[in-house]
Order: structure tokens, then C-alpha cells, then sequence
């Protein structure tokens, strides 16, 4: 068996070169560095100014919706207050009636069990003085967005109201006593009564009812 040989005269495999990666370096100057940080400070600054705008823009809408729905305790609460002026007055005329009548007063105390009813055929207080919306808007810190004069005012109306409400507080100290309940302290037991409405309400409505009007006009101009 014969062995090849190699052939000598064929040319080697000369591999080709390989070409160097160019590499392309962007110089940029400083005014180019300082052009794009002023467009970011601006692009955030912008940012920050549209976010307290729109803020600002909320709160003063949302505002004026409280004062309001404010607004609309207070006509509400005044028509109220003005009818409970009126009944109240009824109920002091009977006190007086049964003051000056021994024989309605006996009326008035039986075996102990005393008919209050007959002087308060509705109640002690016809109506409920809201105060839902003046709660909801001191929750939301509304002292803080209004005039100073309205919040006084407003804070003021609301105070006299829950004094009003005590008037229930105060006629069951005077009715819920062993000595109302005896025949000889009846006098003694409607003069009690008479001052409670007075000094709890009655005398108390009509001042209410001017500053129900004053907050009135004044939430309009505010």
C-alpha cells in the first residue's frame, strides 16, 4: 500500500486580518449640560406649580360647597327656631294659666303623676337644631379658610343652639325631683319650670334668630 504525501506546492490558508471597532465619542459642551439641567429644574418646578394650582383649586371648591351646605343648616335651623319661638310661647302662657289656677294645678298633679303634657302638648323642643354641616366643615378645618368675623359667627350660632338643647336637661332636673311631685310645691315646681324655658331658650331665640340672618348675608359675601 502506497503512502501519500503531502503536496508541498499547495499555498497556505492566509486568515484575513480583522478590522478594528471604531468607537464614536459624542463631545458636548457645557452649554449643552447646562441647557438640558434648566430643562429639568423647569420641568419640575412646572410640576410642583400645576399640583398646588389644582390643590388650591380643590380645596377653594370644596370650600364653598360647605359654607354652602352651611348655608342651608342655618335657613333651615332659623325657620325652625322661629316656629319654636312661637311654641314656647304658648308653653310659657300655659305655665302662667296653670300659676295663677289652683284648680289646673290639681289638674296638672295627679296621685303623683304629674301631665306635663298639658303644658307641652309637642314636646319640650318642637324641633332639633341641626348642626351636621357646621361638624363636617370644622372636621375639614374650615376655621382655617374662612373669615375670621364668620368663623366667630358661625361658632357662636352653634354654641347658642346646644344651649338650646339643653332645655330638655333642665326641665327633667325640675320634673324628676321627689318634690315636684307634692301637691304643695306645685307653684313652686311651674315657676321653676317657667324660668328653664326662659333662660334656656325662649329668651335665648330671638338674639339666635337676628345672627341666624347676619351669618347668612355674611357667608354670601364671603
Amino acid at each position: 500500500m502506497e503512502e501519500q504525501t503531502p503536496d508541498t506546492n499547495q499555498e497556505p490558508v492566509s486568515e484575513e486580518p480583522q478590522k478594528e471597532r471604531t468607537e464614536v465619542y459624542v463631545l458636548r459642551d457645557l452649554k449643552e449640560y447646562f441647557g438640558e439641567s434648566l430643562l429639568i429644574i423647569f420641568s419640575v418646578l412646572l410640576a410642583l406649580f400645576l399640583t398646588e394650582f389644582i390643590n388650591n383649586l380643590h380645596e377653594k371648591q370644596q370650600t364653598k360647597e360647605m359654607l354652602s351646605n352651611i348655608k342651608a343648616e342655618l335657613i333651615k335651623n332659623k325657620q325652625a327656631e322661629e316656629e319654636q319661638y312661637i311654641y314656647h310661647k304658648n308653653v310659657l302662657k300655659a305655665i302662667d294659666s296653670a300659676i295663677a289656677n289652683p284648680a289646673f294645678q290639681q289638674k296638672l298633679l295627679t296621685d303623683g303623676a304629674f301631665h306635663f303634657g298639658m303644658l307641652v302638648p309637642h314636646g319640650v323642643l318642637l324641633h332639633d337644631l341641626s348642626k351636621v354641616a357646621w361638624q363636617v366643615a370644622q372636621a375639614h378645618n374650615i376655621t382655617l379658610k374662612i373669615d375670621f368675623k364668620l368663623t366667630g359667627q358661625l361658632t357662636d350660632i352653634y354654641d347658642n343652639q346646644a344651649r338650646i338643647d339643653k332645655l330638655e336637661d333642665g326641665v327633667a332636673k325640675v320634673l324628676l325631683t321627689y318634690e315636684s311631685r307634692e301637691p304643695k310645691n306645685m307653684r313652686v315646681t311651674l315657676l321653676l319650670l317657667k324660668g328653664t324655658f326662659k333662660g334656656w331658650a325662649f329668651d335665648r331665640a330671638p338674639d339666635l334668630i337676628k345672627k341666624y340672618d347676619e351669618a347668612i348675608k355674611a357667608i354670601d359675601v364671603d
